[in-house]
């Protein structure tokens, strides 16, 4: 007799940092590989390779980088037109 499930169960794989360049981070969330371009998101930039590395997803939407003290919204990944940046 087959079992099956009524529901998936929760995605368990972690964001993962694929590539760094010259021009910014490519990133793997779930089965989608994403690009951070140091032009729009500058704080990585500088930010040592580990720190860069060491990232976590506390929620499906969001990220989280704990040694850099960078929280985004993966809408503001994919979508980078929407949340301009801004600087005083």
């Amino acid at each position: 007799m087959k079992t099956i499930s009524a529901q998936p169960g929760d995605n368990i794989s972690k964001p993962e940092v694929t590539h760094l360049s010259p021009f910014g981070i490519w990133l793997l969330i779930d089965d989608r590989e994403l690009f951070l371009p140091f032009e729009k998101f500058p704080w990585f930039r500088t930010a040592a390779v580990a720190a860069i590395y060491d990232v976590e997803q506390p929620h499906p939407r969001h990220l989280h980088w704990p040694q850099l003290d960078i929280d985004l919204a993966v809408d503001s990944i994919e979508h980078p037109e929407q949340f301009p940046l801004v600087s005083k």
